[in-house]
């Protein structure tokens, strides 16, 4: 019987450099499937995740499997995020100051359906209590249709899952996200999907 030692460890700001390409690594791999299908792209992952650890505010919850990474949950103020995304809640006259956004969480496979998505959520919630200028935590994910016919047949959403959590969605915040996907020879438009819930 394989013996597992999974362990949870959360960072703030630049204290999650030394876990930077390990991070990058592992969000390549599983944001290659689906909903996303992003093609893999290091720089790219690396620019991002440096971008975040500038923040002191920035989180990363990372799980290890002995001294493997197998998952990693990053949360930042939302100010930080993509212009288009920012730009949603603008164009609503929607101040984003009080935001602070929850990036997908990126878990191997083999280690779904161990509660662990809870402890990802758990963790970054208790630092954004700890910011009291925080009022409401957004997360934006791709817009899932039941008839995309990528969508492999035992897929499960994790629309139950948020809403127990108390996260709300908000179809009215239209928003588009560009990247390349694995599928395409250069980066493309995708609608995403908006969820929200008050700290």
């Amino acid at each position: 019987m394989l013996m597992t030692d999974i362990h949870i460890r959360s960072f703030t700001g630049s204290g999650l450099k030394p876990y930077l390409h390990s991070c990058a690594k592992l969000r390549m791999e599983v944001f290659k499937d689906y909903p996303y299908f992003v093609n893999p792209d290091l720089d790219q992952q690396l620019r991002y995740l440096r971008h975040i650890c500038t923040s002191k505010e920035t989180i990363a919850v990372l799980i290890f499997d002995n001294t493997t990474l197998v998952g990693v949950s990053l949360g930042y103020p939302l100010d930080m995020e993509d212009p288009a995304l920012l730009r949603s809640f603008k164009e609503r006259n929607i101040s984003t100051e009080s935001y602070y956004y929850f990036e997908a969480s990126a878990l191997l496979k083999s280690y779904r359906g161990r509660g662990m998505g809870h402890h990802f959520f758990d963790a970054r919630e208790a630092h954004v209590a700890g910011h009291k200028k925080y009022k409401h935590i957004c997360i934006c994910v791709p817009d899932i249709s039941e008839t995309d016919p990528n969508r492999p047949k035992d897929f499960v959403p994790l629309f139950d899952f948020w809403r127990k959590r108390g996260f709300i969605h908000h179809p009215e915040i239209k928003s588009m996200r560009s990247w390349q996907n694995i599928h395409e020879d250069h980066p493309t438009q995708h609608p995403m999907s908006i969820w929200i819930k008050g700290v």
